[in-house]
Parts: C-alpha cells; structure tokens; sequence
C-alpha cells in the first residue's frame, strides 16, 4: 500500500529527517509519533506531496510520489492540522468544489459527497456555511474533504487538536471506523489517542525512526522488566525473604498495613511472567494474596525512554544558552 524508503530532507546543514523507511498496509491505523521538531510534520508532507525530498522513495499503491504525483495523490486523502476549509462557502458546496479538484467524475460527484457526509455524519449541516460550524463539525468537514474520492490512504495531522472531550471521542470513533476501507496514518500528541486508536506505531526522534511495532508489542521495548503489586495478609518480612529467594526477582519493597495486611512491590530481572513462582512462594510463606496486579508499562513509558536522546539534547542546549547568558552579565 504505502513504502516509504530511506527518506532525507535536509535544509542546508540541517537535517530533518535521515534514512527513515516503514511500511504502511490496509485495514490498519498506524500512529505517527515524535517530540515537536522530531520530522513528524516533514515525513508527512513529503508522503502527501506537499513537500520534495532530498533522497529517498514514496511509493503510494506503486505510485512514485515524486515521478508520478497524479497517480500517486488519487490514493491520498490529507487532513492537516489546520483543515484546508473555504468558511464562505456551505459544506455541500465545499465538498463539490473538493470533488471536482480531486477529478471525481461530474456524474458521481453528487453521489459522493453524500457518501463522504454520511460517513462522518455531516448530513445534517450539509447546507450551513461553513464559518457557522462548531470546531469538532469544521473538523469532520475536513476529513469529509480527505474521504472524497474513496482514496486508500488517509493521512491525519493532529486530528482532533482543540476538540472537547466529546467531540474528541466522537472523532476516534470516525477514524476506528475508516480503517474497514483504508490504511490510517495518524499523528497525534495525545498519546493515551494512539494507543486507544492505532494497531501499529512509528516513533521519530531527532529526525531518525528509533521505532516501529504493533501497540501490543510496545512493553517488551522498555529496559524495565516485570514489576507486580501485592496486596494480602500475613508477615510481610517473612514473604519479602521467601521472593527473594526466587531466581528471578531483582528487588521485593514491602510495608505492613492495618489489620495483618501488607503491601508487596515486586520487581523482576527480565521480562519473564513470574506471578505462578511468586504466588505459590507466598503461599508457602503464609502470605494470602487478596489482589495481585502486573503494574503496566504504557506508551508514555515507551515514548519518553525511545526520545530520550532528544531531552537530553534540548537540556543541554539550554544550560549552554543560560552559561552564555550569564558569562554577558
């Protein structure tokens, strides 16, 4: 559906993006992450057209984005950060418009529009101007305006930035949808967004790919191992000595709560499941679980240990720029 093969972009000495490839296939929602100034931006216009590169491919269902861009765009529907909506103009009248730039012929053109805002539920403003929608309806025009002509890929820049809460998980729910017809590609800052919505995710840091994987496989990216929350009853000093004695416990912080009860942290050396090991050593302690937890490594976890290089970076640059600042006083 979509290769993406050692794509640059530099800017002079700067370099935006260097020797980034991934590949992107139907019926998923792929989230596209990265620190602001990562190359998130850069890579999505480079893959939309919008913007040249200095070396690489784009191949959209075969297309070369580059050396044919006509072919190549008919499979794209874009939706930037800031939706490219024309406010004098009602929505039906916009999305005609859209159709007819798009080539979509003249005898299917009224049958696709009314597709597009039956599919993001738009029907009902059809005829108001778009300056008089509400933020979350200008935002499903845009992506109405991606949908027109049923292209395979559709790419989304921040989503649903500015949205409620409401308007926010109704907009999830269109792009969960989309993916019965078409590959996703999704950038967003909200990252609890992408592991709600996405099956698959690219992480950009400092202008390189440091990351790709299902959402699922995420965890087994991070140095952490295995770390499970207890809470029972019985001598908590005599279950901490018992774990210990397990091969794959690193480390056992415990502390004794009211009425004989206790509270266990422990943590493992590897990533290997040892709750069967940990239980039935409790057992043999007298120790009687009430609750036993896997404390769970999210994406936030993963995303700050993968871009950590490009904090460390920033923090320096401002100790530098502050040391110059005060060497002027």
């Amino acid at each position: 559906m979509v290769e993406v093969k050692n794509l640059t972009k530099r800017y002079g000495a700067k370099t935006a993006i260097e020797n980034i490839s991934f590949t992107v296939e139907p019926g998923k929602i792929y989230g596209l992450l990265g620190p602001n100034g990562a190359g998130k931006s850069t890579t999505m216009n480079i893959m939309t057209g919008y913007l040249a590169a200095t070396s690489g491919e784009v191949l959209i269902d075969g297309h070369d984005i580059f050396k044919d861009a006509i072919a190549a765009k008919k499979n794209i529907g874009y939706l930037p950060e800031i939706p490219p909506l024309y406010l004098d103009m009602t929505v039906e009248e916009y999305l005609k418009f859209v159709a007819e730039l798009k080539g979509v012929p003249k005898k299917r053109r009224a049958d696709e529009v009314i597709d597009v805002l039956e599919k993001t539920q738009t029907t009902g403003v059809c005829s108001k101007l778009i300056r008089n929608l509400s933020k979350g309806y200008r935002q499903r025009v845009g992506l109405a305006q991606a949908l027109i002509g049923n292209p395979e890929v559709i790419i989304l820049d921040e989503p649903t930035v500015g949205l409620d809460p409401k308007q926010i998980t109704e907009v999830r729910e269109l792009i969960c949808s989309l993916k019965e017809d078409h590959a996703v590609i999704l950038s967003s800052h909200i990252l609890s967004e992408i592991s709600e919505v996405c099956d698959h995710v690219f992480i950009i840091s400092q202008g390189k790919l440091v990351l790709s994987d299902t959402t699922q496989n995420l965890p087994l990216h991070l140095h952490s191992a295995q770390s499970i929350d207890i809470v029972g009853q019985g001598d908590v000093e005599a279950a901490k000595a018992a774990l210990l004695e397990l091969p794959h416990v690193a480390s056992v912080e415990g502390e004794a709560l009211e009425k004989n009860m206790g509270h266990l942290v422990v943590t493992a050396d590897s990533h290997e499941d040892i709750r069967a090991e940990v239980s039935t050593v409790l057992a043999g302690a007298g120790f009687a679980i009430f609750e036993m937890k896997e404390v769970g490594q999210s994406l936030e976890d993963v995303f700050l240990q993968m871009t950590a290089d490009t904090y460390a970076t920033e923090e320096n640059e401002e100790t530098e720029e502050e040391t110059e600042d005060d060497s002027n006083i």
